[in-house]
C-alpha cells in the first residue's frame, strides 16, 4: 500500500502511468526513493511494466525499469482506487483536439472528473501534459464547486524530447505554475528532488510556455521546409546551403534540417495556441501548411525525375523521428497515402515499429526502383543502396 516501508519519501500515483510521459517520470521517482504506481487502462501495457519490459523505446529505461521494480518502489495497476491512499497524484492525460481542431475541454473534464472523484483534502494534483490555457485555473474553480477545495493543484509540463526522458529530467529546469501559493511550494519539493532547479509561473503563463515551447520547434522545422521548397524550385541544393551557413557561423546553430516535422504534440499544441489566440496564429497557420504539406510536395517533386506510376517505391522509416518506434501523427504515414496513388506499388518497412502491414527491409530493398527516407534511422547510413535514394533530411549524405 502507499507509504509502504520501503517508500522514504512518500507516495506518488501517476495517471497514464504507462505511457511516455508517465512512465519514465515514475521510473524517475521511484529511483529517488518515492513509491509509485502506474495507474493505466491498459492492463497489457502494466503486465508488460511490471514483468520488466517497456512497451516503448526509451534510452537507458530497460536497466532503469529493472532495478526500481526490484526495490519495490515502482508497481504497475489498472486500479483507479490507489489514488485516494497517495500523496500526490501526477495526470498526464492532455486536451485532445476534436474534428474542428479545437481543444476537446469537454473530454478532458470527463476524464479529470474520474480521478478527482477519487481523491481527498490534502492531496496534491499535478497536471503534466499540455492542456489549453486557462485550463488548471477553471479545474481550480471546479474543484471548490466539486467539494474538493482541499485539493492543491498544480501544472508542472513536461518539456523532454522523447526517448531521452530519464536523462533530461534531470537536466532540465521544471516549471510550477501553482493553483495557489501552497500548491506551488509542494509541487516544488517533490520536482527538485529529480530535477536540477525549478521555475515558478501563474498556471496561464505555464500552460503558455509550454505551447510556445512547441510551436516555436515546430515553425522552425516549417522554415527549413520551406526553404528546401524554394531550393528545390531554382535546382539549388538545400544540404549544401545548410552546411554552408552552419559552418563557423554561430549565429546559425539552429537551423533545422528539412524533414518531416510530427509527432502527438508539435501540431496539436500549435493548433492549441492558434485557438486559444481565437483562430488567429498566422506563423502557426503558416507552418501548418508547410510541414502538414511537405509529403504531397515531396512526391510533385520526385514526379519532375520519375515516372512513378511505372515504379516500386520503397518507404524506409515509418515513426515520427528518428530511432524512435513512435508513429503517432507521422508524416510517413501521409506519404505513403500520397504514394499510393501515384506509385504502381509501395513497399514500406521500419527497425522499430511493430505494424503488420510494414514488410521487412530486404524485401524494400531488393523490390523497389526508388527509395524514400522517412524516418532518418541512424541504421540507414549503413546501407550500400542499388537504386535512386530520396534523402530529404541528409540522413544517408550524398550518393
Amino acid at each position: 500500500m502507499p507509504g509502504s516501508p520501503n517508500s522514504k519519501k512518500g507516495s506518488i500515483a501517476i495517471v497514464g502511468g504507462c505511457g511516455h510521459v508517465g512512465l519514465p517520470l515514475g521510473m524517475v521517482f521511484a529511483r529517488e526513493g518515492y513509491k509509485v504506481y502506474l495507474i493505466d487502462i491498459s492492463a497489457e501495457k502494466v503486465a508488460m511494466v511490471n514483468g520488466g519490459k517497456m512497451p516503448f523505446m526509451e534510452d537507458g529505461a530497460e536497466e532503469l525499469l529493472s532495478k526500481v521494480l526490484g526495490t519495490g518502489l515502482l508497481e504497475a495497476t489498472t486500479d483507479f482506487s490507489l489514488l485516494k491512499a497517495c500523496e500526490t497524484v501526477v495526470v498526464t492525460i492532455g486536451t485532445p483536439v476534436d474534428e474542428y481542431l479545437d481543444p476537446s475541454v469537454s473530454s478532458f473534464d470527463e476524464s479529470l472528473h474520474q480521478v478527482i472523484n477519487q481523491m481527498h483534502a490534502g492531496q496534491l494534483l499535478v497536471l503534466r501534459s499540455t492542456v489549453f490555457p486557462g485550463v488548471t485555473d477553471r479545474l481550480g474553480r471546479q474543484l471548490g464547486a466539486m467539494g474538493q477545495g482541499g485539493v492543491d493543484l498544480a501544472y508542472c509540463p513536461e518539456r523532454i524530447v522523447q526517448g531521452q526522458s530519464i536523462e533530461e529530467l534531470k537536466k532540465l529546469p521544471q516549471l510550477i505554475g501553482g493553483f495557489t501559493e501552497v500548491a506551488a511550494k509542494r509541487a516544488a519539493e517533490i520536482f527538485k528532488s529529480i530535477s536540477p532547479s525549478v521555475i515558478f509561473l501563474r498556471p496561464i503563463e505555464a500552460e503558455l510556455a509550454k505551447l510556445y515551447a512547441n510551436a516555436w520547434r515546430y515553425i522552425n522545422f516549417a522554415i527549413s521546409n520551406q526553404f528546401w521548397v524554394i531550393a528545390q524550385e531554382f535546382g539549388a541544393d538545400f544540404q549544401k546551403i545548410h552546411s554552408a551557413l552552419r559552418q563557423d557561423y554561430p549565429r546559425m546553430n539552429g537551423f533545422a534540417r528539412a524533414g518531416f516535422a510530427a509527432g502527438p504534440c508539435l501540431l496539436k499544441d500549435t493548433m492549441q495556441l492558434g485557438a486559444f489566440n481565437h483562430g488567429s496564429f498566422i506563423l502557426g497557420q503558416g507552418a501548418m501548411m508547410i510541414n502538414e504539406g511537405l509529403p504531397y510536395l515531396l512526391v510533385q517533386q520526385i514526379k519532375q525525375t520519375y515516372s512513378l506510376n511505372q515504379m516500386t517505391v520503397g518507404l524506409l522509416g515509418m515513426a515520427f523521428k528518428p530511432d524512435s518506434d513512435d508513429i503517432r501523427s507521422s508524416l510517413s504515414y501521409k506519404l505513403r497515402k500520397v504514394l499510393l496513388f501515384e506509385a504502381k506499388e509501395v513497399l514500406c518497412s521500419d527497425p522499430y515499429v511493430p505494424d503488420s502491414a510494414l514488410v521487412p527491409e530486404t524485401e524494400v530493398l531488393s523490390k523497389s526502383d526508388l527509395i524514400i527516407i522517412g524516418a532518418p534511422h541512424e541504421c540507414y547510413r549503413q546501407i550500400k543502396f542499388k537504386q535512386p535514394v530520396v534523402d530529404i533530411t541528409n540522413t544517408i549524405g550524398k550518393r
